[in-house]
């Protein structure tokens, strides 16, 4: 599967980097909600490693926390269920929209369209992809192991008569983590060059049943598994002038309208303090 990235400065030395929202919506639309008997399925067969089986089990209980939370927010107003959803969008407001962006690489990604303004160096656009794929999965692989400990120091809080709010703010960080991680290793495969990375993705496209356009042309003509383009159009959105490259909201507004993004996604880079 093919994802774009948009990539383009929006505060000093800030760069925004989302993927659009067309391409991941359309692969969320088209994968049915997972049940018992999929889930005993995928983790009783023995022709997946157990990574592959943790992994089934992390998808099966997101899902059931995301319809959860779906409820949650459907709760009426003053109720405790409507207060946990206020008190879960508080925190979710502090997450950082490169662990956002991160996320929303997932492993059926095969090619990256990146998408950037023309002023831009493509080979500093490409080096900036790679940086923050490299620091995400350090910084990520570090918080996941964080928060996996505190696990168990949440788990007392069970005894009590509300809802355990921490454990289970806990566990969802820990998954976000993992997904974060996962989006760093595979975002650093897929700028990376072809030769080296050709045969895990191969694999991951066999495991996936397509092959595609899965493997490199030629040892001298490599099918690259990035794709810079260099948009005029983003351009003149941007009418990046000044020389600090500062973004304001109604720019930010018709960008994320042309390239389908999401603008709260968006602002959080351009709040985010200088790097």
């Amino acid at each position: 599967m093919k994802a774009r990235v948009v990539v383009f400065p929006i505060k000093g030395r800030n760069w925004c980097f989302s993927r659009s929202l067309d391409s991941a919506v359309a692969s969320e639309s088209n994968s049915s909600p997972p049940t018992l008997r999929d889930l005993w399925k995928k983790i009783s067969s023995r022709s997946r490693t157990p990574q592959e089986r943790a992994e089934s089990v992390a998808d099966y209980v997101a899902d059931k926390m995301s319809r959860s939370w779906s409820n949650f927010e459907k709760a009426p107003p003053g109720t405790l269920k409507s207060r946990i959803h206020s008190l879960g969008l508080r925190l979710l407001s502090g997450v950082r929209p490169s662990e956002i962006f991160l996320k929303s690489v997932s492993k059926d990604i095969t090619k990256v369209e990146i998408t950037y303004p023309v002023s831009l160096n493509p080979r500093l656009v490409r080096r900036r992809l790679r940086h923050i794929a490299m620091r995400g999965a350090s910084i990520h692989r570090k918080y996941l192991y964080g928060s996996v400990s505190l696990l168990p120091v949440t788990s007392v809080f069970t005894v009590l008569p509300l809802p355990n709010i921490p454990f289970f703010w806990i566990l969802f960080r820990a998954y976000s983590h993992w997904r974060a991680l996962k989006g760093s290793e595979r975002l650093l495969l897929l700028v990376s060059d072809c030769s080296s990375t050709s045969n895990l993705l191969l694999s991951n496209e066999k495991e996936n049943g397509s092959t595609k356009d899965s493997t490199c042309a030629s040892e001298n003509a490599p099918v690259s598994r990035w794709v810079l383009q260099p948009s005029e159009d983003l351009e003149r959105l941007l009418n990046v002038k000044n020389t600090d490259n500062d973004v304001d909201c109604r720019t930010i507004s018709s960008v994320c309208n042309a390239y389908h993004l999401n603008k709260s996604d968006v602002l959080k880079y351009r709040d985010l303090q200088e790097l």
